[in-house]
């Protein structure tokens, strides 16, 4: 796991400075604190910063074949490289390390750019083809890893962070409206875009390739979901993905460095924490709660009955709400994409913790998205119900929960399941407020026309991959390559690696992404529970109990009602001063009407102001000048 940056000034041709890429590699040196290596050719430069997990002495980058024709950089972990490796060998490639980089370089100089479709990991890499001139870059499937980029008139300046980036231009920041729009509408930036004009990351499952002048985004992951014909039984459908749970598991614990995991009270944790178990794996675990004061059913006594039914041993770090408004100001410069979300707060808590004992962890995201986790699923399964009611009957009990207070959420997810277009009905479940009321908090002529739908731009490429699926499993598609890279994905790589910690995530492996979405939806949500089938595998590893327990978050609940009281204060003076940052690009009045309805109970609008007071400390931190 590492930070790379580099330069590829391939419209002017003019030789790449040293000392600039070597500017941008200090930048992100918590990424890499153990080497560092740079590559300058003409045009082309790389910068490298290294955190040694596998073949500590030979893994030395930027990286080249021995007639140094191809030249990479590379930040992640590629899983099945020891197949790959044996296969390349037996093509006559002769390797020097025993370092998973080196089959990026050698499967690049076999199959091209397709060498990327082989790779089961997580990345982001370079790949420089002196011969041909030409820079490929390219971000894994489920977009565990980033890669941002600026194109220039010059070239393109690209790095693992957006600091990186920065720190080439040396120029003051521009805020990008749409971006903005987007941010306030779904408290994440969806990817290509991000709130700095004219710096974009890749989306996942993309590449970006510049050759002969010219630059062209190509997507390699285009896999389209066909239903199993006929559908597996729940037997085999079980059994299967208890397979692809264990392979993934298996693969994605080879480490040369102490590993572990971060393990909550829940399912998904739980069950990792025992499939390592069956793979005789070292299972140091790592927590984060509030106590029994803070909270009356807390994370860490859940965590620790897991870990001790399981024989593992668990080290836990409780926080106060001092350390939360200690640490809250200082997660805007750290994840350089401001996301509005309470689990950030205990994500950087559990990973400052586990770095002191291990390099590498272990993290449970990805059931909820592909196996419908969350309460919404539910409104998507069976949201075929109300828009088959008759429409008198729908505006009856539309117009009854609009005299109700604060109830948001009912009324968006009704809107949302009487959408009858499908990008457009998953759009709206994804939105925390109409386009029409975020539009509305914008200063005139600042916001160009549809910009709420800019989204929809986002998925352009997706929508006809989900044609053969049925609605959930549609959604669900478009959360893993979109929000869940975006959001979560995105802060957990900025958090961990502020750390130097390595986080893997073993259920975002692409098999299990893929036999997830051929299933029907009956196999995820299944009269009224969710997440049916993982917890019918969960059931056979672990007690009783665990399977039962409710499912609470991230240790979110205690957080969320930090947020409420420690930012009060905040909003306060952030939404009543005229000199606050925002209002050079949104109205007062509009802002300050959706705060006095909150605080005076006529509407929930606890997001969209926990996530302006997110905004104005971003741009307190990137924009003052």
């Amino acid at each position: 796991m590492c930070g790379i940056c580099g330069q590829f000034n391939f419209k002017s041709r003019q030789p790449v400075d040293l000392d600039g890429i070597k500017a941008m590699a200090k930048v992100i040196s918590h990424r890499g604190p153990d080497d560092d290596g740079f590559f300058i050719s003409g045009e082309l430069g790389f910068g490298f910063r290294r955190l040694s997990i596998i073949d500590l002495a030979l893994g030395h980058q930027p990286m080249s074949d021995a007639e140094k024709s191809v030249w990479v950089v590379f930040n992640g972990e590629i899983y099945n490289f020891p197949e790959l490796k044996r296969e390349l060998q037996s093509k006559g490639h002769v390797f020097r390390t025993n370092c998973d980089t080196e089959v990026i370089v050698h499967g690049y100089k076999e199959w091209g750019c397709d060498v990327v479709s082989r790779l089961n990991g997580m990345f982001g890499f370079a790949i420089w083809d002196a011969k041909k001139r030409r820079l490929t870059l390219a971000r894994d499937r489920a977009g565990i890893k980033l890669i941002y980029y600026r194109l220039q008139p010059d070239g393109i300046v690209f790095g693992s962070e957006i600091r990186s980036i920065l720190a080439h231009t040396g120029e003051k920041p521009v805020l990008n409206p749409v971006a903005l729009n987007l941010f306030l509408r779904y408290r994440y930036t969806p990817s290509p875009l991000t709130l700095f004009q004219d710096i974009q990351k890749l989306a996942p499952g993309t590449m970006l390739v510049i050759e002969d002048g010219q630059a062209r985004i190509k997507r390699y992951w285009d896999f389209k979901p066909q239903p199993f014909d006929p559908p597996p039984t729940a037997a085999e459908a079980e059994e299967e993905l208890l397979s692809l749970y264990k392979k993934a598991v298996r693969r994605q614990l080879l480490s040369d460095v102490p590993l572990g995991l971060l393990l909550s009270g829940g399912l998904d944790s739980g069950l990792l924490l025992a499939l390592m178990g069956s793979e005789g794996s070292n299972r140091q675990t790592f927590s984060v709660g509030y106590g029994p004061a803070n909270d009356a059913d807390d994370e860490l006594t859940h965590a620790a009955f897991t870990a001790q039914r399981l024989n593992a041993p668990n080290a836990s770090v409780q926080i106060s709400q001092t350390d939360f408004e200690t640490i809250l100001p200082r997660l805007t410069g750290i994840l350089e994409e401001p996301v509005a979300t309470a689990s950030i707060v205990p994500m950087y808590f559990v990973c400052q913790r586990a770095r002191q004992d291990v390099k590498v962890v272990l993290l449970g995201q990805g059931p909820d998205e592909l196996f419908g986790g969350y309460i919404r699923h539910l409104g998507i399964q069976y949201g075929r119900y109300w828009r088959s009611a008759p429409q008198f009957l729908q505006k009856w009990v539309g117009s009854g929960l609009s005299t109700l207070p604060r109830n948001e959420a009912i009324k968006r997810a009704l809107y949302s399941i009487g959408e009858t277009e499908r990008l457009r009905r998953y759009q709206q479940i994804f939105s925390i407020l109409p386009a029409a009321t975020i539009d509305s908090l914008f200063r005139d002529g600042l916001l160009p026309r549809g910009s709420g739908d800019e989204i929809l731009k986002c998925w352009d490429d997706l929508g006809t991959l989900i044609e053969s699926v049925d609605e959930l499993t549609g959604f669900s598609f478009l959360e893993i390559r979109s929000a869940l890279p975006d959001e979560l994905l995105m802060y957990t790589d900025k958090i961990s690696m502020h750390h130097s910690l390595e986080a893997r995530v073993p259920y975002l492996d692409h098999e299990v992404i893929q036999f997830a979405e051929q299933l029907p939806a009956a196999f995820k949500v299944r009269r009224g529970e969710r997440k049916w089938l993982h917890r019918r595998v969960c059931s056979r590893l672990l007690p009783g109990e665990v399977v039962r327990r409710k499912k609470r978050g991230f240790a979110c609940t205690v957080v969320d009602k930090w947020f409420r009281s420690s930012l009060a204060p905040m909003m306060d003076q952030v939404f009543g001063d005229d000199h606050s940052l925002m209002y050079q690009y949104l109205n007062p009045g509009p802002v300050r009407k959706l705060y006095h309805d909150h605080t005076h109970n006529l509407s929930n609008n606890y997001k969209i102001l926990f996530s302006l007071v997110f905004f104005e400390q971003w741009l307190r931190a990137y924009m003052r000048s």
